[in-house]
């Protein structure tokens, strides 16, 4: 159960796009461009350009487009290298996308700054070719074709879509390199509510709750993994065989508390971690949560927590996304009285990372949600936590708060895990108490209003983008 006292968010990464040197570039024949403003704010929005290309295979591509107005700048982008000369910007590959063979597609992230209005940029022009939406017939001299971009596999369970997942920019995104959102409820301690965790309560999430994520709440103090580290493992790595059995990611949650410092608990999470991630290499539905809520310290002991633990995990399972809390019980330092620039001033000297966002609805409003909307147009957050309830979690459910937040985290992609799928007697259980001794968990009669509006939410279709 939680006990937080003010929550709000952002995260941080280095972004780290690599340039390219003198990059040899190949002829197009075809292109066009999708452009989408996808957030905005006063002098300032987030956009996203899916260029794809009609014609013959190209290596070491160049994207150029036009701004129409003067005052449009790139700030800050992904997936790509990007400059501006005059009004002109330039967008070359990074390593993983330099080809492009026929009919695939790079997308690229930026974060732009304007003055007046904010008009769509002009000009699209893939390796010197206007992008038009067709084939550019003129006489060329192909290069040699690559093998066509793979079909979406025929499993059609967010694993099966997405595969492994990578951190790109400030998103999430799956194997096709496009940024997605999974959706999903946590357990509460294993210690205290294993029985809502079997093969009934399971397949219902999967499939009538339609959930892409599970997240495992592993207490390590509260008679949780300390009392018992090769029991509680094996427990996390069950949920992990299970969640993976129908699809599911599985988010592993080192559920560190009380104490806060997780320096407390270094010795241990570099012993489990090492045995979870070696366990698990190779599955394609782990993401690891290092240190639940650290309070009580500063972020430069929660840095360099993360910096020995996560060396661990990537010694093991290199491919793995990695979850990092934050101060103030992962509220980014605001429940502590600072804010987001301590990350994004200093952030953890790793790649394939993200940063945990924990919030209350009923406890945190707007204020906290203008934070979050404007640090997610800079900066990848999982919320790996939050409750329809008060802080406490319990008290009333807040439907709109509720609301708004999901709201929020959808435009932004921002992938969640709801507190929690248990009967807990509070108001942020998903069920009502005594729901686990039976073999219902979707029914509205087992529901908790928490548990009826979470439902409602993550059943709706996914939209995972495979090309």
């Amino acid at each position: 159960m939680k006990r937080l006292t003010a929550l709000v968010a952002t995260c941080a990464t280095g972004l780290g796009l690599i340039a390219l040197s003198a990059p040899q570039v190949s002829a197009a024949t075809g292109c066009k461009v999708d452009y989408t403003i996808t957030s905005q704010w006063q002098g300032g929005f987030q956009a996203g350009v899916k260029v794809t290309n009609l014609g013959d295979s190209v290596t070491g591509w160049k994207l150029t487009w036009d701004w129409p107005d003067a005052g449009q700048k790139f700030v800050q982008g992904w997936n790509a290298t990007l400059s501006q000369s005059g009004s002109t910007v330039t967008a070359a590959p990074v390593d993983w996308n330099r080809t492009l063979a026929t009919g695939a597609a790079a997308d690229i992230g930026f974060v732009g700054s304007f003055t007046g209005a904010n008009p769509k940029p002009t000009s699209f022009k893939l390796n010197g070719v206007a992008c038009t939406g067709s084939v550019d017939q003129s006489p060329t001299t192909p290069p040699p074709t690559d093998p066509p971009t793979s079909p979406p596999p025929a499993n059609g369970t967010p694993v099966g879509v997405n595969g492994q997942l990578r951190v790109c920019g400030v998103n999430l995104c799956n194997q096709y390199n496009r940024p997605i959102q999974l959706r999903g409820m946590s357990t509460h301690g294993l210690q205290w509510f294993s029985k809502c965790y079997n093969t009934a309560s399971l397949d219902a999430l999967a499939k009538d709750w339609k959930a892409d994520l599970l997240r495992t709440a592993m207490y390590v103090q509260e008679d949780g993994y300390e009392t018992d580290p090769a029991g509680f493992t094996s427990k996390v790595n069950s949920l992990v065989d299970q969640a993976e059995a129908r699809g599911m990611y599985a988010l592993i949650d080192f559920h560190t508390l009380t104490p806060g410092d997780p320096t407390y608990n270094l010795e241990r999470a570099k012993t489990f971690f090492k045995s979870v991630a070696t366990r698990n290499a190779a599955k394609k539905n782990v993401i690891y949560e290092i240190a639940n809520e650290p309070n009580g310290v500063s972020w430069a002991t929660i840095k360099s927590y993360a910096e020995q633990v996560i060396p661990v995990i990537r010694a093991a399972d290199p491919d793995a996304v990695v979850i990092v809390g934050t101060r103030g019980w992962s509220s980014l330092g605001v429940s502590d009285g600072a804010d987001e620039s301590e990350i994004v001033n200093n952030p953890v000297n790793a790649t394939n990372i993200m940063y945990a966002f924990h919030f209350y609805a009923a406890s945190h409003t707007d204020s906290y949600r203008t934070v979050v909307n404007r640090a997610a147009t800079r900066l990848p957050l999982f919320v790996t936590e939050f409750g329809t309830v008060t802080y406490t979690g319990g008290g009333a459910v807040d439907r709109a708060s509720t609301t708004a937040w999901l709201d929020l985290l959808d435009r932004h992609k921002i992938s969640y895990a709801n507190w929690t799928y248990s009967d807990a007697d509070e108001g942020s259980a998903a069920f009502k108490p005594g729901t686990c001794n039976g073999s219902d968990y979707s029914s509205s009669g087992v529901l908790t209003e928490s548990g009826a509006l979470l439902k409602s939410r993550i059943s709706t279709a996914d939209s995972f983008p495979t090309s």
